[in-house]
């Protein structure tokens, strides 16, 4: 059995003058999202094989963020192709994981995710009518696969265990609040 977790970056800054959407820091809410995924995450004992990340700004301050308040480092392999990636792209990545790592967490963009995770998870689920409805930024979506080679992880025949948003574990980090 595979295990793969993906995390949307936490809340960018957008009153930032960065040249590059790559380069957005996160804004205090995304910092404080960020601890409480991690402390969430350890909290209910996430463990993982391998990360794989994006490496835009966004990202690699939510993984130092939630590194934290998890109290271990995730030492993920930045890849490039996860930044803004579609849904083909990140099946791709998904496909060409180690099979050696059972449990795998990826962290990226919206739309992305949430479109990897509607085309991994069947419809009649209603963890998968969340996140169809909104991913949020910070939010964490859990999913097993029977296979014991990513390679043979097919659209559709996922079980999302987990999708936890940031006002799950803080109402002052839902929508509307800065």
């Amino acid at each position: 059995m595979k295990t793969l977790t993906l995390l949307r970056h936490a809340k960018s800054g957008w009153d930032d003058t960065v040249a590059r959407d790559f380069d957005r820091p996160l804004n205090p809410k995304g910092h404080r999202a960020s601890q409480a995924v991690g402390r969430y995450m350890k909290a209910i004992g996430l463990t993982f094989d391998h990360v794989v990340a994006s490496p835009a700004v966004r990202v690699t301050e939510t993984l130092g963020e939630v590194e934290q308040s998890y109290g271990s480092e995730l030492a993920p392999d930045w890849d490039q192709r996860v930044y803004l990636a579609s849904v083909a792209t990140l099946l791709d990545i998904v496909h060409d994981l180690p099979d050696a790592a059972d449990r795998v967490l990826m962290v990226g963009h919206n739309p992305g995710l949430e479109e990897l995770v509607l085309a991994l998870i069947p419809d009649h689920d209603q963890l998968r009518d969340d996140v169809e409805v909104k991913f949020p930024t910070a939010s964490l979506a859990e999913m097993r696969f029977e296979v014991e080679r990513w390679a043979d992880l097919k659209p559709g025949t996922g079980l999302l265990v987990r999708f936890t948003r940031p006002r799950d574990l803080d109402p002052a980090l839902g929508p509307d609040r800065d």
